[in-house]
């Protein structure tokens, strides 16, 4: 019988199954449905119209058994879970259109397919492989030791060499690599890669005799490592290139390394702002959002007992949230910020920068509040483009540590910076200048045409600039 066929067997039997009838079978001019309700759903079998209708009736009543034994929800989304196992007891029951003499466990043990044979078959096979893995692990053991042995004696021989010239050896072998990596993040970021590989030479030293000078080539000296003319040269390209090159020191014995000093004072609160500001290219504000905390940190247990007032401003633009056991009540009515259990005193401890008592957040679109904008004007003349780029902060804020990293485009050569207040640096990799500035305050609020007259040897007109700084006071 071909798919198309019993597909069509299949799609007409729902129009010939009545809802208020009670018969079991249904009879067309070529086939005989015989079927059997199991909840909601129908076990089926199509048959010849010249077949034995009883022996199809105990085939089917066969069938209804094995569904259950293998599916345990006679639901739609059950029988297709288990599919596939209900195909295989169907398989033995019927065969080549002809009903099997067997019962419900005969189709299990066959479905199971269980053989004396396959399980000796498989104790044996483990046995073997269990036996291999013994003779791998002796095999790899008196390797080590042989490996072991040999050792011995090779330094065994070395030392009774040596010793016919003198009555002791102190032998060593000092071996010393470092790497150490520095990299700065943000728009225009640079990173340094500095290595330094020594490897002492093999000394021996005899009591009784004066050691050898400095100058004098130890003994036995067969091959020695340092730095190579080569590993030079690919650091001074680097440093060409723009990058900064971390020179490596080894501490001396005993050195420790240097670690930031305890908080002394008793009680400690640190205040912290984080902008993050977009500004459009023809003026305006893109996005600015402010993100602050305050931080409460105390030394010793009997200080806990405190409160907090502090001043909120009075901006409705910003949104405070306190710590959970903080009572809210207190610090919206009084803003004063105080635990809920007035008998427990805040943690206590010199690790990490304390307890995070507050946050806030304000957003706005009030471009009087950006701290820093900067005006870039850039002038294409042939093959060549001239920048003036300039600055204009606030009054509200002293500056610190302000780099301005401007992207330009691929350039063979650093372009020509002719006038800058303060210092720049280009990273030839990242082709992105960096303008820095130590610090800006009452004194240099308004400085125009601070970089100016930067020359590329490229046409180009569309100029963006990544901002950093640090500010020791809050908005």
């Amino acid at each position: 019988m071909s798919r198309i066929r019993i597909e069509g067997y299949l799609a007409a039997f729902p129009k010939l199954v009545g809802t208020g009838k009670q018969h079991t079978y249904v009879e067309t001019e070529n086939v005989r449905y015989v079927y059997q309700p199991i909840e909601s759903l129908y076990l089926l079998l199509v048959t010849n119209k010249q077949s034995n209708i009883l022996e199809d009736l105990e085939t089917l009543r066969l069938l209804s058994k094995l569904v259950p034994e293998y599916s345990y929800s006679l639901d739609e989304e059950g029988i297709n879970k288990t599919a596939f196992e209900i195909l295989f007891a169907f398989d033995e029951v019927i065969s080549l259109g002809h009903k099997e003499s067997v019962t419900v466990a005969q189709v299990k043990q066959y479905c199971e397919m269980e053989s004396h044979e396959e399980r000796l078959h498989k104790l044996v096979l483990q046995s073997k492989i269990n036996e291999t893995k013994d003779v791998m692990k002796r095999k790899a053991s008196e390797i080590d030791k042989s490996k072991i042995e040999k050792n011995r004696g090779e330094k065994g021989g070395y030392m009774s060499l040596q010793s016919m010239g003198s009555g002791r050896i102190d032998t060593g072998f000092g071996n010393d690599t470092s790497i150490s990596i520095s990299s700065s993040g943000g728009f225009g970021g640079g990173s340094g890669f500095g290595s330094s590989t020594d490897v002492d030479s093999f000394s021996t030293k005899s009591k009784g005799r004066p050691p050898a000078s400095a100058t004098a080539p130890p003994k036995g000296l067969g091959m020695k490592l340092g730095k190579t003319q080569r590993t030079n040269q690919f650091l001074e390209s680097l440093k060409a290139e723009g990058e900064m090159i971390v020179e490596d020191v080894r501490p001396s014995v005993g050195q420790s390394k240097p670690t930031a000093p305890p908080p002394t004072d008793p009680v400690t609160l640190t205040v912290e702002e984080k902008l993050n500001v977009t500004l459009k290219r023809d003026g305006g504000i893109g996005s600015f959002d402010v993100q602050g905390t305050l931080a409460l940190q105390i030394l010793n247990q009997d200080d806990g007992l405190i409160q907090v007032q502090i001043e909120t401003g009075g901006n409705p633009g910003i949104l405070f949230k306190t710590h959970p056991n903080i009572n809210k009540e207190l610090f919206s009515n009084e803003n004063i910020l105080g635990l809920k259990d007035s008998n427990r005193p805040f943690p206590t401890g010199q690790a990490g920068d304390g307890v995070s008592l507050l946050r806030w957040r304000m957003q706005s679109s009030d471009e009087s509040l950006v701290p820093l904008s900067i005006n870039c004007w850039p002038s294409v003349s042939g093959n060549e483009t001239y920048v003036s780029m300039e600055y204009e902060a606030s009054q509200m804020f002293d500056l610190q540590n302000v780099v301005v990293s401007v992207p330009l485009p691929a350039l063979r050569e650093a372009p020509n910076v002719q006038q800058i207040d303060g210092e720049w640096r280009y990273d030839s990799r990242n082709s992105v200048l960096e303008w820095s500035i130590v610090l800006i305050d009452n004194s240099n609020l308004d400085r125009w045409n601070l970089l100016s007259l930067l020359q590329i040897h490229q046409p180009f007109s569309q100029f963006l600039s990544d901002l950093r700084l640090r500010a020791l006071s809050v908005i």
